[in-house]
C-alpha cells in the first residue's frame, strides 16, 4: 500500500503542546515509521519507557539532557540524538525542550519490509 505524500505542520504542533503545558502528538504515522512533536515543560518529568523501535529525537528548541542508559547527554537545539529500541532513558535538566521524534518500527523490519541495519 503506497500512501500519498503530504506535509504536516511541526511547528503549529509544537507551540500548541507548549502552551498547553507539553504533551506528545503523532504528525504522521506509516507503515514502518512514526513521527510525533514531544514537548516537555518543567517541572513535570519525563516519564516515557523504553520503546520496541529505534528511535531518533531532533532538538527544535531548548536545551537538557538526554540520560540513555546511564549516559548523560546533553541536548541543544539542532541536534540529533539515537536512541536504540528497548534503551532506558529519559530527558532531564529541561524548562521547556522541543523535540521531533521519529520512530523506525520494528514490525515492519521484522516481516522483512524494511531491511534492519547492524
Amino acid at each position: 500500500m503506497n500512501l500519498p505524500s503530504h506535509a504536516f505542520e511541526v511547528e503549529q504542533v509544537r507551540r500548541r503542546l507548549e502552551a498547553g503545558n507539553g504533551g506528545y502528538e503523532i504528525v504522521h504515522a506509516s507503515p514502518g515509521l512514526e513521527v510525533g512533536v514531544y514537548v516537555l515543560v518543567a517541572p513535570e518529568p519525563d516519564r516515557q519507557q523504553p520503546h520496541a523501535d529505534d528511535e531518533l529525537y531532533v532538538v527544535l528548541e531548548g536545551r537538557g539532557v538526554l540520560n540513555v542508559e546511564g549516559e548523560e547527554i546533553p541536548v541543544v537545539e539542532g541536534q540529533a540524538i539515537f536512541v536504540p529500541a528497548h534503551a532506558e532513558h529519559q530527558f532531564t535538566a529541561y524548562e521547556c525542550l522541543s523535540v521531533l521524534v521519529i520512530f523506525a518500527r520494528e514490525s515492519v523490519r521484522a516481516l522483512g519490509e524494511i531491511p534492519a541495519t547492524p
